[in-house]
């Protein structure tokens, strides 16, 4: 038992002059196919963005049976004031 501890306090002395923690290549690696996997995403992304067809503003829908302002009237026009 007294052999063991002297060894790992010796390991322990020797190896505190290198505790510097890299991330290495395995880190690079990790970080580089994560922004690979990014940019094909980002990508495919716009695609499917460019099939949507945009909504035609220009129509309204109407509730059945509505009264209100007929095609072509100005919605934005002044109200005239009462007399």
């Amino acid at each position: 038992m007294p052999l063991t501890f002297g060894v790992l306090a010796a390991v322990a002395a020797s190896s505190s002059a290198g505790n510097d923690v890299t991330p290495g290549v395995l880190g690079f690696l990790v970080v580089a196919v994560m922004g690979i996997a990014l940019v094909f995403l980002l990508r495919s992304m716009n695609k499917q963005f460019r099939k949507i067809e945009p909504k035609d503003e220009t129509a309204v829908p109407r509730a059945a049976g509505f009264e209100g302002a007929k095609p072509g009237q100005n919605e934005t026009a002044t109200p005239q004031a009462p007399q």
